[in-house]
């Protein structure tokens, strides 16, 4: 019998997470902190990648493992499958989530020095924009160490067109 954790109390840890990686540890310093959010979703995904994977056998090529994390991965995190996956066949892979469960219950509380959002105001746009982006370093890093642990060295970035609606872009390092 598998342990599991309620949904609600990973989110809370993630959003408590990045605020205090980003408001408190390195409040001046955005890059670093989002290096460290990273760094902890690749430990994640290192161990829970070992967790699933034990029983299985090694994967005979990129393709493989990728479509493992799309599915039987993803299934375990977030009850669901990856709803697209594709590839250039020249180590490019995009994994698209049209509900990204962590950005699902995402919102913006516009601040009164920044105005109304609905208008068109770059610096409130700006640091939505940015706030949600640190909440995805930790899948990027879950991904990424997922991978690395079935040996594929590789490079997460995370595209957001649309909330919640999420795209993972995974470069595999030659």
């Amino acid at each position: 019998m598998g342990r599991e954790v309620s949904e609600s109390c990973v989110d809370s840890l993630l959003t408590e997470m990045v605020s205090s990686y980003c408001d408190r540890f390195y409040a001046n310093k955005p890059d670093l902190a989002a290096r460290r959010i990273e760094a902890i979703g690749f430990q994640v995904g290192l161990q829970l990648s070992e967790r699933y994977t034990m029983e299985r056998p090694r994967f005979s090529d990129h393709l493989e493992a990728i479509k493992f994390i799309c599915k039987d991965f993803w299934s375990e995190l977030f009850k669901k499958q990856i709803d697209n996956l594709k590839t250039n066949h020249r180590g490019t892979f995009v994994l698209q989530d049209n509900r990204f469960r962590w950005l699902a219950r995402m919102s913006v509380d516009p601040s009164p020095e920044n105005g109304d959002l609905s208008q068109d105001n770059p610096p409130a746009e700006n640091k939505a924009a940015q706030a949600t982006s640190m909440h995805l370093y930790f899948p990027c890093g879950i991904i990424r160490g997922a991978l690395s642990n079935l040996g594929i060295p590789c490079a997460v970035t995370a595209d957001i067109s649309n909330l919640p609606a999420c795209s993972f872009v995974v470069r595999i390092k030659a």
